[in-house]
């Protein structure tokens, strides 16, 4: 065996019955035996020495101390003994291998290997591009140049503010002269106007020309330094492609029938067409690998975070999370390929058996109480829907019919349109911001104060959708207000009120740790999963588009 990663179990399992099939791992609840292996690998790194600052949970961590993710894998070795793999993504401590935990697909790191040797020229690069943009002499002919077109513009500035005075008197001649002339006069003085505005024109560009003339020798000096960059950054380029096309070469997946996959062949088919930065390198398909390789049998699988959160994600110390849907999701298709796996909950109608109960109506909306786990849409895999029982319900409507969305998790108020304008009219409110909604969210945690503002711009997680990130640069501003109803139990239970609408907007500024940093209780993708999402949408107000009086339902949360 390639190393010497099996580990045998601590406690007595000879109780615990093993799964009938192995985890689905974009959704599941630890097994028993998973939970047992995960805890005792919790246990080792509480009294790893070597890795006790490596993770952010230290009084005053560094900022670049952040978490990562580590997972166990429980196998069946070839005389049936029952143990488990430990692994971790990326790296720890700049390095990939450490003792006890499974090696990756490929050790970049390697003493001699052409990505250290390729590394270390793609530096030298970055390093020459950085010298050159600090040369003294790059940033004088900028500033030269720079200073010679701020001149430039003020000269024709001036120059269209004369021809522009010059146009506005030939006007005012031409209306002071038109009645004391003669016809004929006064088309010949037209003429003339016009010839001298053509001329003004033709010198207006001639003196444009002659200033850029001006640049050439100024905007040459600075080509050189552009130049002299852009060819570096192309070398850069051709390298790092290079360096990225032979780390791809080294990455192929097994799967228990012993097919081989390349990652490149994998992603080829997918939205990304190529694979994204550390395919390959997470924890689940390291587990997987080292299996395949050595003969042994996967039976469950479970993933946890480690460490503080980094500052974009929700990440809670401890916690069990899913595998990533943008890197591990491709790879984890193929490896998975031929074992018995527990069915995706996601293709299952969570619908089934739920009614929807109309709480208003008249000629021309309807305010529907979605239940949690129902969709407002028709989704990928489910047709379902708030949307599609509407569409049975009213079959003589026109338009769209679902005004705004709720979460499939999320319980509560969601209006629907019978009429095509009148949902035009309604979606115009939620775009201005004329409707008032009012959520109310129990939480995983006693929060500090009792009303506040949160401002947290969101955008998605290409790696892991539909999951958002908080995200300053990129990210759409997003906006809620809350206060504290009451206290109970280590639990809050808060008012919501969302100014701006984005994708788990609520959820993420609840668990992020620069919101509230406490998930919404049973917040499956933010927090733990429970029987259900914590989160209803109990109020709603708005403008009716034909009677034109406010509208105010609202509905109270089953918890």
């Amino acid at each position: 065996m390639k190393g010497d990663c099996f580990t045998h179990f601590k406690k007595d399992i000879s109780g615990i019955t093993l799964p009938q099939k192995f985890t689905f791992p974009f959704y599941y609840d630890p097994h028993p035996l998973a939970l047992m292996a995960a805890n005792e690998l919790k246990d080792y790194l509480l009294k790893c020495k070597q890795w006790e600052n490596s993770f952010g949970l230290q009084p005053n961590p560094e900022p670049m101390d952040i978490g990562k993710m580590f997972g166990v894998l429980v196998v069946k070795d070839q005389n049936n003994n029952i143990g488990y793999l430990r692994a971790f993504s990326g790296k720890i401590i700049d390095t990939s291998m450490w003792d006890g935990f499974v090696p990756p697909l490929f050790d970049v790191y390697e003493k001699g290997n052409r990505f250290i040797e390729g590394s270390k020229k793609l530096t030298a690069f970055s390093d020459k591009i950085e010298e050159l943009k600090q040369d003294q002499n790059y940033h004088f002919a900028k500033q030269a140049l720079d200073k010679q077109i701020e001149h430039n513009n003020l000269l024709l500035a001036k120059e269209k503010e004369r021809l522009k005075e010059a146009r506005k008197k030939r006007q005012s001649f031409r209306i002071y002269a038109e009645p004391r002339i003669s016809q004929s006069d006064f088309e010949r003085l037209k003429a003339m106007h016009n010839q001298e505005s053509l001329n003004f024109k033709f010198m207006l560009r001639e003196y444009a020309t002659y200033l850029n003339l001006k640049l050439n020798p100024l905007q040459q000096e600075v080509d050189k330094f552009n130049d002299e960059i852009t060819k570096i950054k192309n070398e850069r380029k051709a390298l790092s492609m290079d360096i990225q096309q032979w780390l791809f070469d080294h990455y192929n997946f097994l799967n228990v029938k012993g097919e081989k996959k390349n990652v490149v062949d994998i992603f080829k088919k997918t939205i990304m067409e190529v694979p994204p930065s550390g395919a390959g390198d997470c924890a689940a398909p390291k587990l997987l690998q080292y299996a395949f390789e050595n003969k042994l049998v996967p039976i469950a699988l479970a993933e946890f975070w480690w460490g503080k959160s980094a500052p974009s994600q929700v990440r809670h110390h401890g916690h069990f999370y899913p595998s990533c849907r943008g890197k591990c999701e491709p790879i984890l298709s193929h490896m998975l390929s031929g074992m018995d796996v527990d069915t995706n909950p996601m293709l299952n109608n969570p619908a089934v058996g739920k009614t929807l109960k109309i709480v208003f109506e008249d000629d021309y909306i309807v305010i529907v109480n979605k239940p949690a786990e129902f969709l407002s849409v028709p989704g990928k895999n489910i047709t379902d829907s708030v949307q599609e029982r509407m569409k049975k319900k009213y079959p003589d409507s026109t338009g769209p019919l679902i005004v705004h969305r709720l979460d499939m998790s999320t319980s509560g108020l969601l209006v629907v349109a019978k009429e095509k304008d009148i949902h035009k009219q309604l979606q115009e409110q939620f775009i201005k911001r004329h409707v008032t909604k009012r959520y109310v969210a129990l939480l995983d945690g006693n929060i500090k104060g009792d009303l506040g503002f949160i401002d947290l711009p969101l955008r998605v997680d290409l790696d892991n959708r539909p999951c958002q990130l908080v995200c300053f640069e990129h990210g759409k501003a997003s906006r809620t207000k809350w206060e504290v109803i009451e206290r109970r139990n280590d639990q809050t239970k808060v008012h919501f009120y969302p100014i701006t609408g984005r994708t788990h907007q609520l959820r993420v500024h609840a668990a992020h740790f620069k919101g509230l940093n406490a998930p919404i209780v049973g917040d499956d993708l933010y927090g733990v999963k429970k029987d259900r999402l914590h989160l209803h949408a109990e109020s709603i107000s708005f403008d009716h588009p034909v009677t034109k009086e406010r509208v105010e339902v609202s509905v109270g949360a089953e918890f």
